[in-house]
């Protein structure tokens, strides 16, 4: 790993580090000062002020200066400075004055100035596995601390705790915590899973709706749709409104999905969608739950095509490649008498004048784009039958 072989050559670099809470990024910054033999000095973006930072930043340029020590500046939570006081690292890292560790728990392409990231290498931690958090649990029970002496603690116990801890430490060792003085209060040394269950309470769904976890959710409702999977669907969708989503960001994500991934494949798949939006309105929540879930279900299971989002793309790609082309004389509009001295609307075809109602070999696109087709329906659902239609329409 480029991180581990930096630290072993004592190479460091300024480094970003970003990942969800108690994944041991502070941990992991005071591991890396004391083998890369440096100062380790931190800072909180959230409790910290700038003149607290500045002193900071005098302190190691006196370090280096005078002993020639390195410091390694931890800043905690560095999505928290705006872009304009990220850019206050800038020089201080580029001389060398600091080697900036900072930890965020936000996308930092999303959080952090481009400059600053830039002279930065990036690295993302993952959740804790269960089983990385059962052995934290176990590691703490073993240290023989106070608090947890003379307990006995089952190994189903131990799993519950590194499953419910959702990959993170912090909250697994609480957890350890909360059981065991659970248990003391119940008057027995055993930690058993319902006295971890008991201890637990209501657990909380790590989700931030203007963050990574909101995107990562989003993306995995909409692909679970577009995957044609209905339990996938109502699962993410399910997942997002429990954690506090506003079910109107849902609802408006069907709407589109009905159009840009179904399509004419099921055009009913709109008027699913727009219903939903307006039962939700009409009936909040919880009962709102249904007209969502079943939008959800229905789209999920809906034929798909892209044949209409790729026919305004191309569409839009032509207007954006020849500009203001003009409309063809036959198809202006003629109805003043200055108008059709001028020969517009001479020559048009009546549709329904026509046997079918289809004029046949009459086209209606400008000169320069005449036999140009922009919707290419597929053979899925209802396009099947639109397919054979414009190709019966299209005979010479």
């Amino acid at each position: 790993m480029p991180l581990v072989r930096a630290i072993e050559a004592d190479r460091l670099m300024s480094t970003i580090v970003w990942g969800p809470p108690g994944v041991g990024k502070t941990t992991l910054a005071k591991v890396i000062a004391g083998a890369t033999r440096s100062h380790f000095s931190a800072f909180s973006a959230v409790l910290g002020n700038l003149s607290e930072l500045r002193k900071l930043i005098d302190d190691a340029h006196e370090a280096l200066r005078f002993r020639g020590e390195r410091t390694l500046l931890f800043v905690d939570e560095i999505h928290r400075f705006n872009k304009g006081q990220q850019d206050a690292f800038l020089p201080h890292v580029e001389r060398g004055t600091i080697t900036l560790f900072g930890a965020t728990t936000e996308n930092p392409s999303f959080a952090l100035n481009p400059a600053l990231l830039s002279r930065c290498r990036v690295y993302h931690l993952e959740p804790l596995s269960p089983e990385d958090l059962s052995l934290i649990i176990m590691r703490a029970v073993a240290d023989g601390r106070a608090e947890l002496a003379d307990v006995d603690i089952g190994d189903d116990a131990v799993e519950l705790m590194g499953r419910a801890a959702q990959g993170d430490a912090r909250r697994a060792l609480s957890l350890l915590e909360a059981s065991v003085a659970f248990a003391r209060a119940e008057g027995t040394r055993h930690v058993s899973p319902e006295t971890v269950t008991s201890a637990e309470g209501a657990r909380a769904l790590v989700y931030d709706k203007g963050g990574e976890e909101h995107f990562n959710l989003s993306s995995a409702f909409i692909k679970s749709m577009r995957g044609s999977d209905p339990d996938a669907a109502v699962y993410w969708l399910m997942r997002m409104l429990e954690a506090g989503e506003d079910p109107l960001y849902l609802a408006r994500r069907m709407i589109i999905f009905a159009s840009e991934d179904i399509g004419t494949a099921d055009s009913r798949a709109l008027l699913v969608a727009m219903a939903a939006d307006e039962a939700f309105r009409r009936l909040g929540m919880p009962e709102g739950n249904y007209p969502l879930a079943h939008a959800a279900i229905y789209l999920a299971t809906a034929p798909k095509s892209n044949a209409s989002a790729l026919a305004w793309q191309r569409a839009k790609a032509f207007v954006q490649e020849h500009g203001a082309l003009a409309v063809p004389p036959k198809l202006r509009n003629g109805h003043t008498k200055y108008t059709e001295a001028a020969g517009y609307g001479e020559g048009y075809r009546y549709p329904h004048d026509e046997p079918g109602g289809v004029a046949r070999g009459e086209t209606y696109l400008p000169e320069l784009l005449l036999g140009q087709n922009f919707y290419d329906p597929s053979e899925r659902g209802e396009e099947a039958r639109i397919k054979a239609r414009l190709a019966s329409l299209r005979e010479k």
